[in-house]
């Protein structure tokens, strides 16, 4: 409300362009549904405005399978705005997908997540969904030891060696924005066959089990990406793809790589 308020004595010299976010249910930012046409109102008579305010809301739980709690917002969002003036825009990336909103998705949408390739829905995969991965977390193999049966890896020695056995380890770890509590077995690609974490990761390396892999010093391993699903370590790891995303890369070089486009 202060922010209308500051609109209506402020001048900027150029007309704005102002969204009216109302909260539906997500309980976070936003106006009351009870406050928009007052609020609609005011921002117009303020003459400061480019064209009408947009309306927005945000979905709580679109990623979920039951359609309800969606469906009670985007009621609330249409009551509140029915015949005002302005864009609409509802649907984040879990909106835009689950089909909950379908018919009522607005002028403007707001995929996030999806824009990475990465599921946004508690349920299905990201492939399921027509979706790619456009970010891979790489690195390279620094060294390959073959450990003896009985062999403790790593921190706190959660990974026993069930065999005589070849580790290799790689130069990535939760300081790089691999997930510390990532568990043994989580797929990883290395010099492009499957490989699987083995043990604890470790600030700026992790071991990796390397049966029935060929691999040699320096060779590629691709944490996730292409070969292996950002959304599959995630759940490895207790969480949703989105964090990973975020928090990958902050000490790596990031390397920009433009794809063709796909063939229809």
């Amino acid at each position: 409300v202060w922010q209308v308020a500051l609109i209506e004595k402020t001048s900027l010299g150029l007309p704005l362009s102002v969204w009216l976010k109302i909260d539906t249910g997500m309980h976070r930012i936003g106006i009351a549904p009870e406050q928009v046409r007052d609020l609609h109102a005011r921002l117009i008579a303020s003459k400061r405005l480019r064209q009408k305010p947009g309306l927005m809301t945000h979905f709580a739980r679109a990623d979920e399978a039951d359609a309800a709690p969606t469906q009670q917002q985007l009621a609330l969002f249409q009551a509140a705005t029915e015949g005002l003036e302005g864009e609409r825009s509802v649907a984040n990336s879990a909106g835009l997908l689950n089909g909950f909103a379908r018919g009522a998705l607005g002028d403007v949408v707001r995929p996030g997540i999806a824009l990475y390739g990465s599921n946004p829905l508690e349920y299905g995969d990201a492939s399921s969904l027509g979706l790619r991965p456009v970010m891979q977390l790489e690195t390279r193999l620094l060294a390959i030891k073959t450990h003896h049966q009985g062999d403790a890896v790593g921190y706190g020695g959660r990974f026993i060696c069930a065999e005589d056995m070849p580790l290799g380890v790689a130069s990535v770890g939760y300081a790089d924005g691999y997930p510390r509590v990532t568990t043994s077995g989580t797929p990883v690609m290395v010099n492009g066959q499957l490989a699987r974490l083995a043990g604890r990761v470790s600030m700026d390396l992790i071991t990796l089990d390397l049966r029935g892999v060929q691999a040699a010093v320096g060779d590629p391993v691709q944490l996730w990406g292409k070969h292996v699903g950002v959304d599959v370590v995630a759940g490895a790891a207790g969480t949703l793809g989105y964090e990973l995303l975020c928090a990958a890369g902050r000490s790596c070089q990031r390397v920009y790589r433009p794809e063709p486009p796909v063939e229809s």
